[in-house]
């Protein structure tokens, strides 16, 4: 198991592809963060898919609908963009066209996506299961995608 410094800012997911364990930031984004967790414990995030995947890039997930158009039922988030780059790990939030619309759709980057630094909001980052996201069935939209099959909070898993 991954060294967790912080369990109650660490995600334990459970993916179609195997554990993918998530170091929280609150340091850098706070609200965020604290969305997550709320979201979490809610269970909201336990079988939705992966349903935008570019080979590459990122692996998307968090939408209700499976679509990428649906969110959860809490109002959208005030952005908290942060100089924390988009390399490979970083875990960041998905949002439309307005800075101040992520919800709950999320993305794990698979490589070094620097063009979106200080435009999204970087929360977390993967610490253990890369290998795993890696294997992320690849679409847009994914054809019988791979989904979060559970994701708690480490503090609560004990």
């Amino acid at each position: 198991m991954a060294d967790i410094k912080d369990p109650e800012n660490t995600l334990v997911m459970e993916t179609t592809k195997g554990t993918v364990v998530i170091e929280m930031r609150p340091d850098l984004a706070p609200n965020h963060v604290a969305h997550i967790k709320k979201l979490v414990r809610e269970k909201f995030y336990d079988g939705i898919v992966f349903h935008r995947v570019i080979d590459g890039f990122m692996a998307q997930t968090g939408c209700p609908q499976g679509t990428g158009t649906g969110g959860s039922q809490y109002p959208d988030l005030k952005q908290e963009f942060n100089a924390e780059p988009h390399v490979r790990g970083t875990v960041s939030m998905a949002r439309a066209m307005n800075p101040n619309s992520a919800n709950s759709q999320f993305f794990i980057c698979f490589d070094d996506a620097r063009f979106l630094d200080k435009q999204y909001t970087v929360w977390g980052k993967v610490i253990e299961g890369m290998e795993n996201v890696d294997k992320i069935k690849r679409g847009e939209p994914v054809r019988d995608p791979d989904k979060i099959i559970s994701v708690v909070v480490a503090a609560d898993a004990a």
